[in-house]
């Protein structure tokens, strides 16, 4: 089977209509061999390909790769792009903090149906796997990397995950094609240059087809995560509500191991990094089953894991809102900050607010709830909005990202949860849409 045949056969059945070919380009040799494959398919299939090169701003050298990429791609009639970025460490490694960055800057060019292109092969399959066993990983990083996943708006193919580092050597030099060397990859500091120069030569010189046993034992713990999934997505569809959280006693009641599968599955829908046994343990320990007058949470990288009302919370690091303020006026929607979605006041024939009382002032929009009250229409008395969040259950963390609509210095309504009963009518409706991020 030759080199572009293992191509085509490895993303015709992720094509979708109107979807791209986007290519992440770094210009070394798999990269650019694979930008031969990408053009060739892309001519021979009328669809449309873009490549991406993304500069770490890590060597002297990376001007001059950008411009060997583009003129790579100006030969072959394909679209380029440069995207530059900085690396910020903060307590990652640097391969780690590259990579993310790297990601989220292809993220970007990524639209809906697209396919990102990366030129992994055998070889980063077998490394991936031996760092997840030096990391002591479990069946999930044993399964390394998939040939397809969901990325951004689209999906990340890896056309030569099949196919050995000597393989790909031998097209590129029977093609004549020129490629740019990385200087890094040869620092052996780095754990995967460590695997890639020291120890993969020992294996498949003693073991020549070792890259095709990985890629069996990769694709085996695949099956196995995903048999577990789907085995416990009913009992996890259960526990969750529809904020993301996930309640306590629906996983208080199963084994240990149950326990830590359904917590793995409810932080993966967050789209965060999969935490280790013992900050599992921690997180049922410390946070879960702490005791009920307390307000428990653990760090996990840029997020925090609390518990309110006998619920779990993924709680992200977010601005502070306290000084935010915005006018705001009927049937003219605003955009709130920090991904908190759009707020309208409309009109509406059996909508819940007056008119005529919102009329009386400037309608301005806040998120400190400081000094404030109100009297819910469903309340007997007028009380501080301190206590208002306590009585209708809001996790003291979005106390203070919870539009709070004022009328002069009234206040109309606080988010979705209640409307002062001063501005109740008929003619017109308060609409939170939040779809625009997460709260």
């Amino acid at each position: 089977m030759t080199l572009q045949t293992t191509f085509n056969a490895a993303i015709e059945p992720h094509l979708q209509a109107h979807g791209r070919l986007v290519l992440g380009l770094s210009g070394g040799m798999d990269s650019r061999v694979l930008l031969e494959l990408m053009a060739s398919y892309a001519r021979s299939q009328s669809i449309d390909c873009l490549a991406v090169h993304v500069d770490h701003g890590l060597s002297v050298n990376a001007k001059a790769w950008a411009e060997r990429c583009q003129q790579w791609c100006k030969l072959l009639g394909v679209p380029f792009l440069l995207e530059s970025v900085s690396i910020e460490r903060q307590g990652k490694s640097l391969e780690e903090s590259a990579r993310e960055a790297r990601y989220a800057a292809l993220a970007k060019h990524i639209n809906h149906n697209d396919l990102l292109l990366t030129g992994q092969h055998a070889d980063d399959q077998l490394e991936t796997l031996l760092l997840a066993l030096k990391r002591g990983s479990g069946p999930k990083g044993l399964a390394a990397m998939a040939p397809m996943m969901t990325f951004a708006a689209g999906k990340i193919v890896r056309p030569l995950l099949s196919v050995t580092r000597a393989d790909i050597a031998r097209y590129a030099k029977h093609q004549q094609l020129e490629w740019v060397d990385d200087e890094s990859n040869q620092d052996t500091r780095f754990d995967r240059n460590f695997i890639r120069h020291r120890i993969t030569p020992e294996l498949t010189q003693r073991w020549p087809h070792i890259q095709q046993t990985v890629l069996r034992t990769a694709e085996l713990c695949s099956e196995q995560e995903q048999l577990l999934d789907e085995l416990l997505a009913e009992p996890l569809r259960k526990a969750l509500y529809r904020d993301g959280s996930i309640k306590v006693v629906a996983v208080m009641n199963v084994s240990d191991k149950v326990r830590t599968r359904l917590l793995r599955m409810w932080l993966a829908l967050s789209g965060l990094k999969m935490p280790s046994r013992d900050q599992l343990t921690l997180i049922w320990q410390q946070v879960a089953l702490a005791q009920q007058d307390a307000n428990p949470q653990l760090q996990l990288g840029q997020v925090q894991v609390r518990r309110f009302q006998q619920r779990l919370y993924v709680v992200r690091q977010w601005q502070s809102l306290e000084q935010w303020q915005q006018f705001i006026r009927v049937n003219q929607p605003i955009q709130l900050p920090d991904h908190l979605g759009v707020l309208n006041i409309r009109q509406a024939q059996a909508g819940n607010l007056s008119l005529a009382a919102l009329n009386k002032a400037e309608l301005r929009v806040v998120f400190n709830p400081q000094g404030l009250s109100a009297h819910p229409s469903d309340r007997g008395h007028s009380r501080k909005l301190k206590k208002l969040f306590q009585e209708y259950d809001v996790p003291s963390w979005l106390r203070r990202r919870t539009p709070i609509i004022l009328c002069g210095e009234y206040v109309v309504a606080v988010g979705d949860l209640f409307i002062d009963r001063h501005f109740i009518g008929q003619d017109c409706e308060l609409v939170w849409d939040k779809s625009a991020g997460f709260v």
